[in-house]
């Protein structure tokens, strides 16, 4: 991956390519983006210009430029808690990486045999940062940690890496891909440049799925309008059109009962959502309803031509749009997060989705 192959967000490829060429290099830097958003493709194209555009970066093998990420127990590495470490989850992580630097949490979860596990980065992956980063460098240049979802790291982890993060050894990089900003530990946040890494337009989402992947310019429109800017989300689509499908008619069965006054019939929707399968499955739907929600509010607002609607939505947002209180859209996407975060601390998903539902019963 070469920044000639990114398209969008030409500020932080700007900015990244001076920094790359002038050798003036922050010690942290921090990109946050949607889910799938494509953070992944501009670290490696940055870490492609870094080291001299050696065709390791793109295979991800150098062995200067280690990678992090939350892991659990799992079907395919069955270790202690307290011993688990990136560093055994390694080949799959660069499999699927090759494969799509756009991939999802869900789908890095999949890869690792962890969905439904509370995944972390645990105080035996910074004491192994820790001893990776005091080392000298094999090839003699940069030295490079990516974090991949920092957010996830417990505060034993943090608070010892805190000091690395803030005074690193000479030529010492850390990257750090975020999906909630506002989750990272404050202290690691403010000693990050921090880059955001915008949703891209339809036109750009198309142009990466017919370029890169291969996809139809008729599947490629179809999945841009329904990604909401995330190229994960569309090769998702793409691979899985169904399941978004069923999401989609779960989302409209509960606007369509709770604006019947039908809060039974809302209800049941709950019930499939908590035997929907694994936590990170119940919170892909909450991300999703919350693009949904957002689409609402700009169907009410008369901006149609921004929410980029499919042919198979159009129909239904016309006809709910109006029967929705103004501030519903709102409330309702507060307490679609509020719904994320209770699955993601493991509270009972049935009860999560009771709530929801409820209280957006009495908004609507």
């Amino acid at each position: 991956m070469t920044f000639d192959g990114i398209i969008g967000n030409e500020s932080v490829v700007t900015a990244l390519k001076e920094m790359a060429a002038s050798g003036r290099i922050p010690h942290a830097m921090m990109l946050y983006e949607n889910d799938g958003g494509g953070a992944m493709p501009l670290v490696l194209a940055f870490l492609d210009a870094v080291y001299g555009h050696d065709r390791k970066v793109a295979r991800l093998i150098h062995p200067d430029i280690h990678y992090v990420y939350p892991v659990a127990r799992g079907t395919r590495v069955d270790e202690k808690q307290e011993n688990l470490r990136a560093s055994l989850f390694l080949d799959y992580w660069r499999e699927l990486m090759v494969e799509n630097p756009y991939a999802t949490e869900t789908e890095v979860s999949a890869a690792f045999g962890i969905e439904g596990k509370q995944a972390i980065i645990n105080n035996a992956e910074a004491r192994e940062i820790l001893e990776t980063i005091y080392l000298s460098s094999v090839e003699g240049g940069y030295k490079t940690v990516v974090v991949y979802l920092p957010e996830k790291m417990n505060a034993s982890a943090a608070n010892r890496l805190l000091k690395a993060i803030e005074e690193p050894p000479e030529k010492t990089l850390f990257l750090m891909i975020t999906h909630a900003p506002e989750k990272v530990i404050q202290t690691i946040t403010s000693r990050c440049q921090a880059f955001r890494v915008f949703p891209l337009d339809r036109t750009g989402i198309v142009s990466v799925l017919t370029g890169r992947f291969g996809a139809s310019e008729e599947d490629a429109m179809q999945a841009a309008a329904v990604s909401g800017g995330s190229i994960g989300t569309a090769l998702r689509f793409l691979k899985d059109q169904e399941a978004w499908r069923e999401g989609a008619r779960i989302f409209e069965r509960i606007l369509e009962a709770l604006t019947a006054g039908d809060l039974l019939g809302a209800l049941s929707c709950a019930d499939v959502l908590s035997e929907s399968g694994s936590r990170e499955k119940q919170k892909a739907f909450c991300t999703f309803a919350g693009d949904c929600l957002r689409k609402l509010f700009l169907q009410q607002q008369g901006l149609s031509s921004l929410a980029a609607f499919s042919p198979e939505e159009e129909a239904f947002y016309n006809r709910i749009a109006p029967r929705c209180k103004n501030q519903f859209p709102r409330t309702a996407l507060a307490l679609m997060d509020r719904a994320a975060m209770l699955l993601d601390r493991n509270v009972n998903p049935k009860i999560v989705f009771t709530d929801v539902i409820g209280r957006m019963y009495l908004m609507i």
